[in-house]
């Protein structure tokens, strides 16, 4: 891996060995876990640099020091003894040759063993990586019915390992990039050559070439830098090595992020927020069927709190004269109006469902009991909510758990929409709900709309959105992203050539 940059930003190695372990030695500035096991090669001074934690000691002792001390490399110069002991003697899948120290800095720090000779101006990298990490189980947010239990780990290249084997055509690439100026994280684009939309792909190698930004721990630190500002994020999430290689099947590109589970999907469309795995694998009828129910709690846990709030507030006679009772009834015994116990309820909810997510398992049960008890009985025994607003928050809630990916902008739309239906009515939600398809619409996803197929629309590509055909016609006719209707990067980008648009 040698570098590009300059010499002075990035010096190359001396040929003295005692120079270079006192670079080194100065750069980790004594830390405990540089370690350096210096040792004689028939008279010539080397050294074996590693990170304790991030090799495998075995593996050291086996496949590098064991070979090197009992080589018989006895007349032959230091440099030569280097290139015998490279050509001949080591037998690592892995070796690369390092000339900046930079590079060998990097290569320890992804768990590689350095080998150093003195009079060499050069070192050798040999990939001995050890470090622990979890093993591979079953995703915690995306279950699913049917379909592989696996969920991406941690370690990049176990990630990459899953995709492998579930694609395995040549047509696959994976392309290593570093991101981070102290953290130096390594991510791998991942897409078909044959299905990428080489537009799409610039555009994103250009985004991340561009990223200022000293440490990135996880993935989520990557996506704002890939997207318009936006309510609704154009960049999707998976957990899933399946989900990912169906959408990099067609044209997306994923970027696995070393050290989280999570590999980000460029480019996303608004649609696939209310698809999942389980689609695929069940009938289409029943495909269908959940795929509406989804789309319908998408609008009720957004709407129905700021209907409910205007329709109490300022429009009575939309409600039933029964119903409409049975609030006046609740409502007379509660000393808030409805407006106020709705965001009472919604904040409440909020932070009982934030308390859920960072209390410590074993008290997470406790947190629910009191949730239901505060929330639920106390609450409307006590006359400071009605029963009735407390049923709505509460079916909103449910529903907004139906399509997980969209649940942080849902959560802010609901308050917004019971703010507007509290305060100006359905009129005014009305106008709010016009400014979300305006924000939906008007953005787009590297020259591809955001909101396609439904808008701009197109009936063939329809055949996935509403509806889920079966895959006797699916097959039939493989769509990828850039051939969306609308979209600025066909003509440019497919290698198959664009779709006719109907």
């Amino acid at each position: 891996m040698a570098s590009q940059a300059p010499q002075e930003e990035n010096p190359r190695l001396s040929s003295s060995l005692l120079e270079n372990l006192i670079y080194f030695r100065k750069e980790f500035d004594g830390s405990m876990d540089f370690v350096v096991r210096e040792f004689k090669i028939t008279g010539t001074d080397a050294a074996l640099l590693s990170i304790d934690g991030m090799v495998n000691k075995q593996v050291i002792a086996e496949s590098i020091l064991n070979p090197i001390l009992t080589a018989a490399v006895m007349e032959l110069e230091p440099e030569q003894k280097m290139r015998y002991l490279r050509d001949n003697i080591l037998s690592t899948v892995e070796q690369v040759q390092l000339v900046a120290k930079e590079d060998v800095i990097f290569r320890l720090m992804n768990g590689f063993a350095v080998l150093a000779i003195d009079q060499c101006d050069y070192m050798l990298s040999f990939g001995v990586q050890g470090f622990q990490h979890r093993s591979v189980s079953e995703p915690s947010n995306e279950v699913m019915q049917r379909g592989s239990r696996e969920g991406f780990v941690e370690p990049l290249l176990v990630n990459m390992s899953m995709i492998r084997r579930r694609m395995k055509t040549p047509k696959l690439k994976f392309e290593p990039m570093v991101i981070g100026k102290d953290s130096k994280t390594n991510i791998c684009l991942c897409y078909m050559r044959d299905m990428v939309s080489p537009e799409v792909l610039r555009l994103l190698k250009k985004n991340l070439a561009s990223i200022q930004i000293n440490t990135v721990l996880a993935a989520g630190y990557l996506s704002p830098f890939l997207e318009k500002p936006s309510i609704f994020n154009g960049v999707g999430l998976s957990e899933r090595p399946d989900t990912v290689c169906g959408k990099i099947n067609e044209g997306r590109v994923a970027i696995i992020v070393d050290g989280t589970p999570n590999v980000l999907l460029v480019p996303f469309l608004f649609v696939e927020n209310f698809q999942s795995f389980d689609d695929y694998t069940t009938r289409p009828f029943y495909a269908t069927l959940t795929r509406w129910l989804k789309y319908i709690s998408f609008f009720i846990s957004i709407f129905l709190p700021g209907m409910y709030v205007a329709s109490a507030t300022f429009h009575p006679e939309f409600l039933p004269q029964a119903l409409l009772q049975k609030i006046a009834q609740a409502e007379s015994q509660t000393p808030f109006s409805i407006f106020i116990e709705a965001i009472i309820l919604h904040i409440l909810y909020e932070i009982m469902r934030e308390a859920g997510l960072r209390v410590p398992r074993p008290l997470s049960h406790a947190v629910s009991i009191v949730g239901a008890l505060v929330i639920g009985d106390a609450a409307v025994s006590s006359g400071l909510v009605g029963s009735p607003t407390l049923m709505v928050i509460a079916l909103t809630a449910i529903a907004s758990y139906v399509t997980p990916n969209l649940y942080e902008p849902i959560s802010l739309l609901r308050f917004i929409f019971i703010i507007l239906g509290g305060t100006v009515g359905i009129w005014g939600m009305m106008l709010g709900f016009g400014f979300v398809l305006i924000n939906i619409c008007a953005e787009s996803i590297y020259n591809i709309p955001f909101s396609a197929p439904l808008s701009p629309f197109n009936l063939h590509s329809m055949r996935d959105v509403l509806v889920r055909l079966g895959w006797k016609k699916l097959s039939k006719d493989e769509e990828t992203v850039q051939n969306m209707p609308g979209s600025d990067v066909t003509l440019r980008g497919n290698a198959k050539g664009p779709k006719q648009q109907k």
